[in-house]
C-alpha cells in the first residue's frame, strides 16, 4: 500500500476541519463538497476497498458504522434525512484507495444517483 492523502491527514501532515475523532476513525468536511453538507469518515486502521471489510474484525466494522451515524446525528441529519456513498474501484468512482465513507446532507438527493 502506497501512502495516500488520508494517510497524511491522520498523521498530521494536512490539516483538515475536524468533525469527529475517537480511537477508531476520524470524519472531516471534505473540501470539495457535493453537497451543503459533505463529511467524510476514514478509519484509521488502513485498507483499500469496501471488497476488503470482510477481512476486518467485526467489531471493528461496527464501531466504523457507529460513527457514520454518530457523525451525521451530531450534524442535525437524522430529521432531514442524508446519503451514505462508499466507492469501491475505479469503476466505482472511488479516488483514493483507502476505504472511507462520505455523508452527504442538507440537501435534497435524487435516485437513481451518478
Amino acid at each position: 500500500m502506497y501512502e495516500t492523502i488520508f494517510d497524511k491527514i491522520l498523521s498530521g501532515g494536512l490539516p483538515v476541519d475536524r468533525v469527529y475523532e475517537d480511537e477508531d476513525v476520524l470524519a472531516f468536511r471534505d473540501i470539495n463538497p457535493q453537497a451543503p453538507i459533505h463529511v467524510l469518515v476514514i478509519p484509521k486502521a488502513k485498507f483499500e476497498r469496501f471488497a476488503e471489510i470482510t477481512s476486518r474484525p467485526i467489531e471493528e466494522t461496527g464501531r466504523f458504522f457507529s460513527a457514520i451515524s454518530k457523525v451525521a446525528a451530531s450534524l442535525n441529519l437524522d430529521d432531514s434525512g442524508y446519503r451514505i456513498v462508499i466507492n469501491n474501484g475505479r469503476d466505482g468512482g472511488q479516488t483514493v484507495e483507502y476505504f472511507h465513507a462520505h455523508i452527504l446532507g442538507g440537501r435534497k438527493f435524487a435516485w437513481p444517483p451518478g
